[in-house]
């Protein structure tokens, strides 16, 4: 493999100003595409064989206009200064609702002046507009023709709000400054490092780039797929990290070369080879631990996870084709452009040559003061609170929170998330007082937990029942769950109950979840090490590099915990707690997470976390190789890679925490879990967990029995067999200054 990207590499630096045109062509095409065509989202969260999706699926037969296709949006009015039953108010209101009859695609509206649909106080009051026909992939954009249509109340002084039956989790999350935060403190990071302001933008360029060929693909693809709404903003958020970590790596091992003394596209054709190939096995185990995600028994997971491995793709592709191409055509003006008093310090990666000297003459004592430290880190994942996310978490000006909390505030918490109990009877019946109608609505009612039960209602056939279910508890809190389980154990001879609705839903995924964890981390972790394995021909670090990935994961997961669960850090993130909140709920402010969330992250920091440890491991062996000694060159390695792996880390924290600047609490929940895990995962591990149990391990590192090295296949990762050759005289080679120097 290294050969080959070895000729690629040379061929792109041979050929720069056409690799830049197909890659630009590509990236404006792609992305020009998707912004005319559009780019359809998908708010699909069905889990086929559950509960819920059955009752989803009775729904469809035949409940009428609303409950076929989901289509009905609900509008809250308000009066904040009289009674909604007062005359002129009530007649805007009527108003309202004879312009939202005129609108497209409406069947039927329900007036707040019936039974239920008025809150006690008389100043909330709620529209119902049922719907026929519509797109259901337009939703947000309906909902705002809907709301416009009731201009004539709010004229009256009343408020108007749509409410959102979604959560938070399910919005369209729209890129913005995050992205343009994330980038300028790459560059910031990229200049540091390299100390010329040339080098440091060509990973910018080249992230970008492939973040928008990326994104492009994605976009178009939404017009044959469902693509969630959640997969742009999480192919940006990998894509760019990665994308700008492998153009570093490369950059990095391309100057050092050039400081040697070596011909431009000779250096190319080697850093390609080399680290190319440790670009290529990294990009792997990323792509392995997302596309194991399709074993999680969740679409809307399988799918985020091979779409978000799309900017993982592209951000390879860009790494071994259009930074050849870029190194080619700068030459040795790749240092052009240098920023005063940086880039002038000592060696490359003499410090973390020390460091590595250090641990090596003492691995116990760091081995057990980082198992410690490390513990400690992830002691807090215990207090882990997994759960659904309701609006009541939105940003605290956001309309969708308005609504929830109106919505709470004059019909019960419950009321944001009903449930929707659908039933199949034994054989078709009369009417809606029948025998087990009758019989299961009172079982409904008496079940613990229920606040409300709507009149039953029948399908055309009269073979199903509807009954629509308030709880007293809002959608997020977990004796919501114990609602749902109650009512599906209710027990009438010959009727089979099922629960649908946003509660039943999500406590369907979290069960899946559960189920399914298991098998998925131990596919990432089995796969993951294989790839290892072919690339070093070591077992015993294959395993210890699939470990190491885990106690990264342990102190994300703690950070998740102590920030959202326990809630610490809550308000740091921009997390808004309930209106009227005691001092004490505003400092511990609690934020459930959504049961997928946990096994998305587990994934992708996965494969992140080994990037690090297949550029380490290979400067540890090549080091290794050349002399034997073992303690001396886990030293070597970490200071080799020390300042690049450090500088890649810093970059991709700041990517992942400019993200948590979102409004949305699942973008901010990634951010802090994969900038966590990122920070911990280069510092603590890579620097000292990594070089002392590599230390102790002596020769047993690169050990491999007799026989498996026979089947084995031959796929190097390291391709450094001729960096020490003399350089062709073909061009003239001109030191230039590595990276720092």
């Amino acid at each position: 493999m290294t050969r080959f990207l070895g000729r690629l590499g040379g061929w792109c630096a041979r050929r720069g100003r056409l690799v830049l045109a197909l890659w630009v062509l590509a990236a404006v095409g792609l992305m020009g595409g998707s912004l005319v065509l559009g780019s359809p989202v998908s708010n699909d969260v069905s889990i086929p064989g559950t509960d819920a999706q059955r009752a989803h699926d009775l729904m469809k037969s035949g409940f009428g206009a609303g409950y076929d296709t989901g289509g009905t949006v609900q509008l809250l009015v308000y009066s904040p200064e009289g009674l909604l039953v007062e005359e002129r108010r009530k007649k805007a209101v009527e108003d309202a609702i004879d312009r939202l009859r005129t609108m497209p695609h409406v069947v039927g509206v329900d007036t707040p002046y019936r039974r239920g649909g008025i809150s006690s106080n008389l100043q909330i009051g709620l529209i119902t507009v049922r719907m026929q026909g519509q797109d259901p992939a337009k939703l947000a954009e309906t909902t705002q023709t809907l709301s416009k249509a009731a201009d004539p109340a709010r004229a009256a002084g009343l408020e108007v709000v749509a409410a959102d039956s979604s959560t938070p989790a399910d919005k369209e999350i729209k890129t913005g400054p995050s992205e343009i935060i994330g980038v300028v403190c790459a560059l910031l990071v990229l200049v540091f490092a390299f100390g010329t302001l040339t080098a440091a933008l060509v990973p910018i360029f080249t992230a970008l780039v492939s973040v928008a060929t990326g994104l492009g693909v994605i976009g178009l693809l939404g017009h044959v797929l469902d693509v969630p709404k959640q997969a742009g903003i999480m192919a940006t958020m990998i894509g760019l990290g990665v994308g700008i970590d492998y153009a570093l790596f490369l950059l990095s091992r391309h100057r050092k070369l050039l400081a040697d003394g070596v011909p431009v596209h000779e250096s190319v054709r080697r850093t390609v080879a080399s680290s190319g190939g440790a670009v290529v096995f990294a990009g792997g185990t990323v792509i392995i631990a997302l596309s194991a995600l399709m074993l999680g028994g969740f679409p809307l997971l399988r799918t985020l996870g091979w779409i978000t491995g799309i900017s993982v793709v592209t951000a390879v592709l860009t790494s071994v084709t259009l930074v050849p191409a870029l190194l080619g055509l700068l030459g040795h003006r790749i240092n052009a452009l240098r920023v005063p008093l940086l880039g002038r310090r000592g060696a490359a990666g003499s410090g973390w040559g020390a460091l590595g000297a250090w641990v090596a003459r003492r691995p116990w004592r760091v081995l057990i003061g980082s198992v410690v430290v490390l513990g400690a880190l992830a002691a807090p994942a215990l207090a882990l609170k997994l759960g659904p996310l309701d609006e009541g978490y939105a940003a605290q000006d956001s309309p969708s929170r308005r609504a929830y909390e109106l919505m709470a505030s004059g019909f019960g918490p419950g009321s944001n998330g009903p449930m929707l109990v659908v039933a199949e009877l034994p054989a078709p019946v009369k009417d809606a007082k029948a025998e087990p109608v009758r019989r299961l609505g009172d079982a409904v009612e008496a079940v613990d937990g229920v606040a409300h039960v709507a009149a039953a209602k029948l399908n055309g056939s009269h073979t199903a029942v509807l009954i629509q279910t308030i709880s007293e508890y809002a959608p997020s809190d977990s004796r919501a769950l114990d609602v749902v389980r109650a009512i599906r154990k209710i027990d009438v001879p010959g009727v089979r109950v099922h629960v649908g609705g946003e509660v039943a839903a999500l406590a369907d995924a979290a069960s899946r979840m559960s189920e399914r964890t298991p098998l998925v981390i131990g596919v990432v972790v089995l796969l993951s090490a294989m790839l290892l394995l072919f690339a070093f021909r070591a077992p015993i670090v294959a395993i210890k590099a699939a470990l190491m990935n885990l106690v990264s994961l342990g102190a994300a997961f703690g950070a998740l915990a102590l920030v959202f669960s326990i809630g610490l850090g809550s308000r740091l993130v921009g997390m808004d707690p309930p209106v009227n909140s005691s001092y004490l709920q505003t400092i511990f402010f609690s934020v459930p997470i959504e049961s997928y969330v946990p096994l998305m992250l587990f994934a992708v920091l996965f494969g992140l976390s080994m990037d690090y440890e297949v550029f380490l491991l290979t400067a540890v062996r090549q080091a290794f190789q050349r002399h034997g000694d073992n303690a001396r060159a886990v030293a070597e390695g970490l200071g080799s890679t020390g300042r690049v792996i450090t500088s890649a880390a810093l970059i991709m924290v700041a990517v992942f925490v400019a993200f948590i600047a979102y409004p949305d609490p699942l973008v901010k929940t990634f951010g802090v879990g994969l900038a966590v895990a990122i920070a911990v995962d280069a510092t603590l591990i890579r620097g000292f967990l990594v070089p002392a149990t590599m230390v102790l391990l002596g020769r047993w590192n690169w050990w491999c029995p007799r026989w498996l090295d026979r089947v084995l296949p031959n796929l190097s990762v390291e391709g450094h067999e001729d960096d020490d050759a003399p350089a062709p005289a073909a061009e003239e080679a001109r030191p230039v200054a590595p990276v720092g120097s």
